[in-house]
């Protein structure tokens, strides 16, 4: 990947938190991502999800954490744009 992709890209990722938070610290991109990739993941390929989880639970207690952290800032940017 050119470093003019990875640039673009973490662009559009940082602008993706921005949008979905309402901040786009690196914190919270890094959050995102990891969601982003999880998600996308347990969609296309379950078994190997499956199986991950089953190998490495602190892991998915720890992404299922995180996902649950971006569903809440989610809804409290949500609600302060009302």
């Amino acid at each position: 990947m050119s470093e003019k992709l990875d640039e673009q890209l973490n662009g559009l990722l940082v602008k993706y938190t921005e949008l979905l938070l309402g901040e786009a610290d690196p914190k919270h991109v890094e959050k995102v991502k990891a969601w982003i990739l999880y998600s996308h993941m347990s969609k296309s390929m379950p078994a190997l999800v499956k199986h991950w989880n089953s190998s490495y639970p602190d892991a998915k207690e720890e992404i299922k954490n995180t996902i649950n952290e971006i569903k809440e800032l989610n809804e409290a940017y949500r609600q302060t744009k009302k």
